[in-house]
């Protein structure tokens, strides 16, 4: 079983913020592969089905960003997973719009969500993929993370989202995740 979580916030005034990148990769995965999030437990909107011969949750906390972590040990103790079988899926502002850059460990790098589930997941080794959502120039951070991308964002947006479906069902169905991580790391 593999679990992919989308990190965002949810409620109307946050959709397709930059912030909610998560969310929508999870959302475009799911319509790829005919899931529906049908289905709300452990503070996480959820999604179930088959993928690439392997069954497959998709999680949407409703924690929002900050608690992510609370929403995603709930899911990892019902279901007993192993941190190889989860990979959670976030924006990133450091990665040009659109970039992907996946990872198996490492530290939260500034990311509130990521810094919930490294507390109450008690560890740093879990799969992840993040997504660029370029850098403020002069807007403050939280104004940046919180809006809408622009037109050529958007666009770049499109691309990479896109990207990044084909690099979870690629991650779903292999268990070298070395090898989804050269595949899809790399320059655009």
């Amino acid at each position: 079983m593999k679990l992919i979580v989308g990190l965002g916030n949810i409620g109307r005034q946050y959709e397709n913020t930059r912030h909610n990148t998560g969310f929508m990769i999870v959302d475009r995965f799911a319509d790829a592969n005919g899931l529906s999030f049908n289905k709300e437990k452990f503070d996480a909107q959820l999604a179930d089905g088959m993928v690439e011969g392997q069954k497959v949750i998709l999680a949407k906390p409703t924690t929002y960003m900050n608690e992510s972590g609370r929403a995603v040990r709930q899911i990892v103790d019902y279901y007993d997973l192993d941190p190889d079988d989860v990979i959670i899926v976030y924006d990133d502002m450091d990665l040009d719009c659109g970039r992907l850059r996946l990872r198996q460990k490492g530290s939260a790098g500034g990311h509130n969500g990521i810094k919930s589930l490294i507390a109450h997941l008690g560890t740093q080794q879990f799969d992840r993929l993040r997504v660029g959502i370029d850098h403020p120039k002069q807007t403050k951070v939280v104004d940046w993370v919180l809006g809408r991308f622009t037109p050529e964002q958007r666009e770049n947006f499109d691309l990479g989202a896109a990207d990044a479906v084909a690099a979870l069902e690629e991650w779903v169905k292999t268990d070298d995740f070395a090898q989804v991580m050269n595949k899809f790391n790399r320059n655009k």
